[in-house]
């Protein structure tokens, strides 16, 4: 006799892009539309550093599993079917969505979303890449490095391509940053958006069959050797910098510090407090591209101040000396 559980697979949403796409964004948007239509859905996020700062965003009443410290798509793979099966145990959502990493791999993910299988009856149904498009069009044209490697094979994995900022493209750029997602990526839906909004969510209601995901192999190409002794991800070069602060810190040399990152710094973010503000203001800021954006929260539990620096191989040593100028300034 088959269960209900059996006959009716629990949808699975992968969110892909690189850091500061949007993702976090479009996850808003998406669980909007889900409450919208009466249903339940689960989170599952990923991130590279020590604690889940994008989590604030999102709606407590939604199910969420954090995993931390590490990728989703080689170091912490195996928890990822362990984490599927236990919300769906425990929740029993309408729908699960997996946030990933902006580091993550979006083919090595795949396989862990499969591992779940092993548990529960899951269906991905959509691999749902992220695109910058005015950083799609500046790295496209150095052509090179592991980090545009790594959007490559993003977009290419993506079954629904989300061209994010195209409020900050010319209209010969859309049409080049177009162009350039359909050389990539020959099979998946191209929606030109604005912080990801959407007005036609059809493709929510679309059975799954098989996911392309492009041409993408594993083995030496891959960056892993086929005798297993070598084990180097695509995104290897990329790094995280975690910073607990354990006081206020004065708003105008904090963001001077963010002013002054250097490039391969390309990603911030945290909660912190202000101690020329008013007490108990709190704020969640994000740094992407040299553009900051600080939201004032009101946290729940327990939740620290910390700072988080995500980038490619810049110094650490640079950055402890500008969080120790930080504090004793503040």
């Amino acid at each position: 006799m088959i269960s209900n559980e059996q006959a009716k697979p629990t949808p699975v949403y992968l969110l892909s892009g690189f850091l500061g796409s949007g993702k976090t964004t479009l996850l808003g948007n998406l669980l909007s539309e889900w409450k919208r239509r009466g249903l339940k859905p689960a989170v599952i996020m990923n991130e590279l550093g020590e604690v889940n700062l994008d989590g604030e965003l999102v709606d407590r009443e939604v199910p969420m599993a954090e995993m931390l410290g590490g990728c989703i798509c080689c170091s912490i793979r195996g928890d990822l079917g362990v984490e599927i099966g236990a919300l769906i145990a425990e929740h029993r959502p309408d729908a699960i969505v997996i946030e990933s990493t902006g580091a993550a791999n979006p083919m090595e993910t795949l396989d862990g979303v499969t591992d779940a299988s092993m548990y529960k009856t899951v269906d991905l149904r959509a691999v749902i890449t992220v695109v910058d498009g005015p950083e799609l069009l500046a790295r496209s044209r150095s052509g090179k490095g592991r980090t545009f490697k790594l959007m490559k094979e993003q977009i290419r994995c993506g079954t629904l391509l989300l061209l994010n900022k195209c409020d900050k493209l010319e209209p010969e750029q859309l049409v080049e940053a177009q162009q350039l997602l359909r050389e990539w990526n020959g099979h998946a839906d191209i929606v030109p958006v604005v912080r990801c909004e959407l007005d036609d969510w059809r493709w929510l209601e679309a059975e799954s069959g098989d996911i392309e995901v492009g041409s993408i192999r594993h083995g030496r190409e891959h960056g892993h050797e086929e005798d297993g002794h070598e084990h180097e991800h695509s995104h290897g070069h990329v790094m995280a910098a975690t910073y607990y602060l354990d006081e206020p810190v004065n708003s105008v040399a904090f963001e001077e510090l963010l002013r002054g990152l250097p490039d391969n710094i390309y990603r911030a973010k945290g909660i912190v407090s202000f101690s020329d503000m008013s007490a108990g203001s709190r704020y969640l800021f994000q740094y992407a591209y040299r553009e900051s954006d600080f939201i004032r929260i009101e946290p729940q539990g327990e939740v620290l101040d910390v700072a988080v620096f995500i980038g490619e191989h810049f110094s650490k040593e640079w950055l402890d000396e500008r969080i120790a100028l930080l504090l004793s300034e503040s």
